[in-house]
Parts: C-alpha cells; sequence; structure tokens
C-alpha cells in the first residue's frame, strides 16, 4: 500500500494531525454514554448537559477556525437541522431516544463538518492524500463487507457501493468524504450502542429488500446532501469570488492543453 512508502516523519505528522483535528471529536462517542438509557434510566436525564457541552465545543471550534470554515459551519448547522427532522422525524429514517431531535446534533454536524475539512486541507495531508484515501478506502470496503456478512447489511452496503461511485469523478472530494465516513462509522456505533437513537431492521422501516443493521454502514451518504447544501449557500453568498475562481481553473485547462 501506499502508506507503506510515506516517510516516518510525515507520517508522525499526519497522524498528530488527525489526533487534533479528528482525534478529539471521536472522544465526544463518551460523552454521548450520558444520553444513553442506562444513565438516564439509573442516573439523571443529562440532555441538557450534552447540549450544552456540544454547544461550547462548537463555539470553540468556531472562533478558532478561518473565516471560510466559520461560514460554513454556520450553514452545516442549518441543513443540518431541517436534514435531521426531514429524515428522523417525517421519513423515520432512524429515531432518537426521546422520538426529538436532540440540540446536540445538528451542531455535532456542524462540528464534524469543520474538523474534517480542516484536516483534509492541512498541507502534509494533501502531499500524501492518494496514500491515506488508498487506506481510508481499503479500510472502508472492509468495515463494510464485515457488516454485510455478519450483520446482513444490506442497506449499509448499498450506500457504501454508491459513496464510492459517486466519488469517481470527484477525485479532490475522496479524502473528505472518507475521511467522514470513517469518524461517521464511529459515531454511529457508539450512539446505537448506548441507545442515544435506533435504526430499523429494514431501510426506512419500510423496505424490506433492504435489510439494515443498528447502524448501517454506509450512513456518511447522506453527508454528500450536507456537503452540497454548504457549497451551495456558500457559493450564492459569495458569487463574484466563485465566478472568479471557475475562470482562474478554466484558463489553468486551456493553458494545459496548449
Amino acid at each position: 500500500m501506499l502508506i507503506l512508502q510515506v516517510l516516518k516523519k510525515d507520517l508522525k505528522q499526519i497522524i498528530s494531525i488527525f489526533n487534533r483535528k479528528i482525534g478529539l471529536f471521536i472522544l465526544f462517542v463518551f460523552v454521548l454514554f450520558f444520553d444513553s438509557k442506562w444513565f438516564v434510566s439509573n442516573v439523571l436525564n443529562s440532555q441538557v448537559v450534552i447540549n450544552i457541552l456540544m454547544l461550547v465545543g462548537f463555539l470553540g471550534l468556531y472562533f478558532r477556525s478561518a473565516p471560510r470554515v466559520k461560514e460554513l459551519m454556520i450553514y452545516a448547522v442549518i441543513i443540518g437541522f431541517f436534514g435531521e427532522y426531514l429524515f428522523s422525524r417525517i421519513l423515520g429514517m432512524y429515531t432518537y431516544r426521546l422520538e426529538n431531535v436532540p440540540f446536540y446534533v445538528p451542531i455535532g454536524h456542524a462540528a464534524l463538518y469543520g474538523r474534517i475539512f480542516m484536516f483534509s486541507k492541512a498541507s502534509i495531508v494533501r502531499k500524501h492524500h492518494k496514500a491515506i484515501e488508498q487506506l481510508f478506502a481499503f479500510t472502508i470496503a472492509i468495515f463494510a463487507t464485515i457488516y454485510l456478512v455478519f450483520f446482513t447489511d444490506v442497506f449499509g452496503f448499498v450506500m457504501t457501493i454508491c459513496v464510492f461511485l459517486l466519488l469517481l469523478k470527484r477525485p479532490k472530494d475522496r479524502l473528505f468524504f472518507y475521511s467522514m465516513y470513517i469518524l461517521v462509522a464511529i459515531l454511529e456505533i457508539g450512539g446505537t450502542a448506548f441507545g442515544c437513537w435506533k435504526w430499523p431492521s429494514i431501510a426506512f422501516g419500510v423496505f424490506e429488500f433492504l435489510p439494515s443493521n443498528n447502524p448501517p454502514s454506509g450512513i456518511s451518504l447522506f453527508y454528500f446532501l450536507l456537503d452540497v447544501g454548504c457549497f451551495v449557500l456558500y457559493t450564492q453568498r459569495h458569487k463574484i469570488a466563485w465566478r472568479r475562481l471557475k475562470n482562474i481553473r478554466k484558463s489553468k485547462e486551456v493553458n494545459s492543453q496548449k
């Protein structure tokens, strides 16, 4: 694998950036324990506390981010809020413990989006992006296959295939979405294990030909909608700058063909 050819010092830098930008967010999985069925039944209902903790974490990340990331994070909160109500409350794709949409969820989407965006844009990560993408793609394929074989997760496997197909013609987005896939999978495993939310045994509780695990493996597919939504809102707000960037790209393509 290409990752084995990366210099040791560069690999240490990549791991360090991963831990700083993404690894800290993984710790939130353990925070979800305080919204678990066991904790609520035996201690207290602390969802309000988790909402506050997530808001504090979000604001800490927001004020340390570049202007572009800040704007994208705001869009992610808005889109995440409406997306959660659509998929959870209206379509019944999954159900939260209190059959609501916890405040920490859309905020968490934005924080997750911002963290992965910063990781994928780091210079050392971009330098070795092909090696990292190959490693992540291999990990994802193994993960989805295990879920399919041992948990009959047809729904998750189909979504995983869709992720790979969508990224075939979007090479610049592969690092971002492969990273997103892995982090979302970790959060989903933790959240469902604690009983914070639950997925039905078939897709949307309707499609019997798509058996699903709790959680399904490829749910990050729907983060394409979040990314596309943030991208559209950003370009609409910065039309002149976006038009200028497209013209620069076109001129580069023309010059490269000469």
